[in-house]
């Protein structure tokens, strides 16, 4: 059973001005992955604003999110933020990483394999920092945390994107990779992985 896929990896502006691009390239190698498309980009604030959902659920599930890391870290959500609403706490949330994303230059790279989706997910770690596992991407570059970034009004700079499934890999590349930007090849050690 065959089960190549594609899907998409943004080195984020982090990433980039920390210099991690090799170490991040390397990574999605050596795990037997190819990059099949790769380019340097610094993203227009609609292309961000395209890239992340827009419907009610995923804003109010971020937005969700930050009112329990400002609880977890004892913090005032109404003092700080001056908001309660989880929808409107998304659309905060929301902005801030439109502007993380456009802050500087990025990488995107279309990684294709077996597995693509979850191999790249694990590679890359959990999205918080804090709980991202040492030999992870975030785990071990990313020393950001939810409460100093809530307190400053910024996402949290975690080095990495990787589209989650199936269905955000597929809008994502749409977005964000040409067809003819795409090389499909053939690896020698495909042949003992």
């Amino acid at each position: 059973m065959n089960n190549e896929e594609k899907t998409l990896v943004l080195i984020k502006p982090d990433g980039v001005k920390r210099g991690l691009i090799g170490q991040i390239i390397a990574r999605i190698e050596q795990r037997g992955l190819k990059i099949v498309s790769l380019e340097m980009v610094w993203a227009r604030p609609e292309q961000v604003d395209n890239h992340y959902p827009k419907s009610r659920e995923w804003i109010e599930r971020i937005g969700q999110k930050t009112a329990e890391n400002y609880e977890k870290y004892g913090l005032d959500l109404k003092k700080e933020l001056g908001l309660e609403d989880p929808y409107q706490i998304g659309l905060e949330v929301r902005k801030w990483l439109i502007e993380y994303m456009t802050s500087g230059p990025m990488v995107k790279a279309v990684v294709s394999g077996n597995h693509a989706i979850e191999m790249i997910r694990q590679l890359a770690g959990s999205t918080m920092p804090a709980q991202a596992q040492i030999g992870t991407i975030r785990g071990d570059f990313s020393i950001d945390d939810a409460a100093r970034a809530n307190r400053e009004k910024r996402a949290i700079r975690n080095i990495i994107h990787a589209s989650e499934t199936p269905e955000e890999a597929a809008n994502e590349l749409n977005l964000w990779a040409s067809a003819e930007d795409v090389f499909d090849y053939h690896l020698p050690a495909e042949e003992v992985m």
